[in-house]
């Protein structure tokens, strides 16, 4: 049994490029569980404010049950779970998991493979980072699931069946956008080499976006992050959107996100195309969070 391709193939809900990551989620969540207690079990009443945690940090926009991927898992067969009654889940109910005393833990025969093969652990992270999660999300996930990896193990470029990444993409998003980060202007360079400049995926790698400079903008670290994250996003005309759900009360924070609200993009350079319309409408659908604020004064 090939549990990497198991892993890659967890079954979704899937629509036009709709995220569905809650079975990634919670199947990182129990690795990182079983790396630190191999003979944990999980119950639901205890984890089910960390997997909502996780589907509200990590997951798409709209709210979902952390119930679902709880029961539905079992299908894909890496995890089982179990109740007062003996095997096999109650459904997706929240009130019947918890009155059996439901509770989950990865598959018997996986569990035997990951003592007998610890690499695997960190392989099967990959995948699932991989394919449902932008790499500038990687390290942050990991530490919220409790999963500590290898620098090498965190890289995605060897996921079984996923097509490569153009590693020409960063140069050609940064010279369109002339070296400086499209919502801010930073430009900063280390001797002739940029630094803290990324090229960013608007429609995410992850989720079928490809590595053209339509799909792209070149940012600064910081707002990277928070374009990955969903506290920016691209509006109407190109302007910037800053979302309500954002909070921040120093100067630092209202300068660098708050009062970008309305500016619009900078670059790309003339006859460059700018990103377009779908790739655009994706992030704000499955990634930008809730509303955007006014535009700044």
């Amino acid at each position: 049994m090939d549990w990497l391709e198991r892993a890659a193939g967890l079954r979704q809900w899937s629509r036009d490029g709709v995220r569905a990551p809650h079975k990634p989620l919670l199947l990182l969540y129990a690795l990182g569980r079983f790396q630190a207690d191999a003979g944990d079990t999980l119950p639901y009443s205890a984890v089910e404010a960390d997997l909502k945690q996780l589907l509200a940090e990590y997951g798409p926009a709209r709210v979902t049950t952390p119930a679902y991927p709880f029961h539905h898992l079992v299908s894909d067969g890496v995890w089982e779970v179990r109740t007062d009654r003996g095997g096999g889940s109650p459904g997706t109910g929240v009130r019947e998991l918890r009155a059996g005393g439901a509770t989950g833990r990865l598959a018997p025969g996986l569990r035997a493979e990951l003592l007998r093969e610890p690499s695997l652990l960190g392989r099967m992270a990959r995948v699932l980072l991989d394919l449902h999660f932008p790499p500038s999300l990687h390290q942050d996930l990991c530490e919220a699931v409790g999963l500590e990896l290898e620098p090498a193990q965190t890289d995605a470029s060897a996921s079984p069946g996923r097509r490569g990444r153009d590693r020409r993409m960063r140069e050609m998003v940064l010279t369109a956008y002339e070296y400086q980060c499209a919502f801010c202007g930073y430009d900063g360079m280390l001797g002739t080499s940029p630094v803290g400049l990324e090229a960013a995926h608007v429609r995410w790698w992850a989720f079928d976006g490809p590595d053209d400079v339509d799909n792209g903008l070149c940012l600064c670290s910081l707002h990277h992050k928070l374009f990955d994250k969903g506290v920016l996003g691209m509006g109407d005309g190109h302007r910037i959107l800053v979302s309500q759900r954002f909070i921040g009360r120093s100067t630092a924070a209202r300068d660098h996100v708050t009062a970008l609200a309305g500016r619009p993009l900078i670059g790309p350079q003339p006859g460059i195309r700018p990103v377009a319309e779908p790739h655009r409408t994706w992030h704000t659908s499955q990634v930008f969070r809730g509303s955007p604020r006014p535009a700044a004064v």
